[in-house]
């Protein structure tokens, strides 16, 4: 009998752990590659006449929900965003607790996008939706198509897609103060898919959102467009891109800070070529102030000759606007010059030799200042101030293979608050001509477009390298490039204004297309090589 029992024991632990077991797959055997699968929902999936608060959706096995937040998209947007659990464990059941009072007659969907996925493997149940109708049927309609970005090679991902529908109510501004009628998103892909629509007549408008409320915000948001009336179910495939862009803000004065002594920053967003800051203040005859924008932020930096007051008043205009700004200034220390230069030991072909400052260099003095190469020969130059920056830029003829010294002593250099630089010693060299590599890209300009080829270094393309202006058939020749990555793009300039130009969605006018090469698209370029390409532009 002890036997039977012993063997009873054995039986029962190998059955148990045999059990606990089937959740995960056995060492070596097979992997799960198959998705959950959707078994029941209570309501019914697609029910009518729907007024319950809460649904119950059943899996064939656990589950988990990844990234709901970024995936989950329920149309039309409700108020009161659903509660959906479980969150953050394995469950077989989904359940939503609908907090939002539900539209009448309204088809809805919850579409999970990818975020409901296996326990053990996390083979994701793609494109999982959930769908009711308060109503007595279940709007039926589809339309597709694809998102571009204006101005990226990659298109972003998860793009809001929204539908307006066009009734005595609708005007074009909607789009900044109501969440849409119906929405999706592109999710992982550049595609998107409305379902259950009905027919009518919408506007289509993409967003590109960094807070996912499904309103346009210009400052953050980028913003694409059908350019038609959509018309359903006449329009159930749209053939071109919906193409996003930034919007250019409006110009808009923030304000103005004394940051050191004899320098005050004027704050601003938007365009601001037509800005101009004029000073109210008296002050003695020996007072100098010079302004420049800052290239890489929305701030125009003012300096002046410090003057014992309190303040400095001033005026801030462009062509739209006026107003009076008073600037405390307080006992600030005065910032010391800083010069330094661009070139770190080697001058490429294409570059050329600044001397940049912290403060503004209002007196040269040339006499002061040599240039000689490697022996010892004086080099001619010329200087050019910059007006957008604190630099300045020494051109001269550059020889392959060459060294050169650049010697500045002191005084050569005084800034607007008549402080000198010491003694300035750079040592810089060229290289070989054969060190350097050439792209040539043969135009076909079918329709005589005024275009903008352009040509950017980098696996980002963040350096813009080189840009030439074509309105015909011409080969386009790049040369003395340095060995790296490149990319040769197309602008074309619809306004001939020699610079791309952004849409606006008020005016329903699309950004300027960029059209990337094929080839020449984050490409390698070696030493001494010469690559020749084809571009046609229709």
């Amino acid at each position: 009998m002890k036997t039977f029992y012993k063997f009873l024991f054995l039986t029962s632990i190998f059955i148990f752990a045999t059990s606990c077991a089937r959740t995960g797959r056995p060492e070596g055997g097979p992997k799960d590659e198959d998705a959950p699968l959707f078994i029941t929902a209570n309501p019914p999936y697609e029910s009518t006449n729907f007024d319950k608060k809460e649904i119950t959706i059943k899996f064939d096995e656990y589950v988990k929900l990844k990234n709901l937040n970024d995936q989950l998209v329920v149309s039309p947007p409700m108020k009161s965003p659903p509660l959906i659990s479980p969150q953050g464990s394995a469950s077989k059941e989904i359940k939503i607790e609908i907090l939002d009072t539900l539209k009448q007659n309204t088809t809805y969907i919850f579409n999970f996008g990818n975020a409901v996925e296996d326990n053990n493997e996390a083979n994701p149940l793609e494109n999982f939706k959930y769908v009711f109708s308060t109503g007595s049927y279940i709007d039926s309609l589809t339309t597709s198509g694809f998102i571009k970005d204006s101005k990226l090679k990659e298109t972003p991902k998860s793009v809001n897609v929204l539908l307006y529908k066009i009734d005595t109510a609708f005007n074009d501004s909607i789009v900044y103060k109501k969440k849409p009628n119906y929405i999706t998103s592109t999710l992982d892909t550049t595609n998107f898919k409305f379902t259950n629509l009905r027919d009518g007549k919408y506007l289509m408008v993409a967003l590109k959102e960094e807070i996912n409320d499904y309103i346009f915000n210009p400052a953050t948001d980028k913003i694409g467009f059908y350019a038609d009336t959509l018309h359903l179910p006449k329009d159930s495939i749209i053939t071109k891109p919906i193409i996003l862009f930034q919007e250019d803000l409006p110009y808009e004065f923030k304000r103005g800070k004394e940051v050191t002594k004899g320098k005050i920053e004027f704050g601003f967003v938007g365009d601001a070529k037509d800005m101009k800051v004029n000073l109210l203040s008296k002050v003695p005859d020996t007072f100098k102030s010079v302004s420049k924008f800052r290239i890489d932020k929305d701030t125009l930096n003012y300096w002046f000759t410090p003057i014992d007051v309190d303040s400095l008043n001033f005026t801030i205009s462009n062509n739209e606007f006026l107003d009076t700004l008073t600037v405390k200034l307080r006992k600030k220390k005065l910032d010391s010059l800083e010069i330094t230069t661009t070139v770190r030991n080697t001058l490429h072909f294409r570059d050329t030799f600044f001397i940049t400052s912290n403060n503004p260099i209002v007196k040269i003095d040339t006499a002061k200042i040599s240039l000689f190469d490697k022996d010892t020969i004086a080099v001619n130059y010329k200087t050019l101030p910059s007006k957008k920056e604190n630099k300045i830029a020494f051109l001269f003829d550059k020889k392959p293979e060459d060294k050169y010294n650049f010697k500045a002593l002191p005084d050569a250099f005084n800034d607007v608050f008549g402080i000198k630089n010491d003694t300035l010693n750079y040592n810089f060299s060229t290289k070989e001509i054969e060190d350097y590599g050439r792209i040539t890209i043969n135009v076909n300009n079918v329709n005589n477009k005024n275009l903008i080829i352009e040509i950017l270094s980098g696996s980002k393309q963040e350096n813009l390298i080189e840009r030439k202006l074509i309105s015909t058939s011409t080969s386009v020749v790049f040369d003395l490039l340095e060995p790296g990555k490149y990319t040769v793009r197309a602008i074309v300039d619809e306004n001939k204004n020699n610079k791309w130009d952004t849409g606006s969605y008020l005016r329903k006018r699309l950004a300027e297309e960029i059209i990337y090469h094929p080839e020449i698209n984050n490409a390698d370029l070696r030493a001494n090589f010469f690559l020749v390409e084809n571009f046609t532009i229709e």
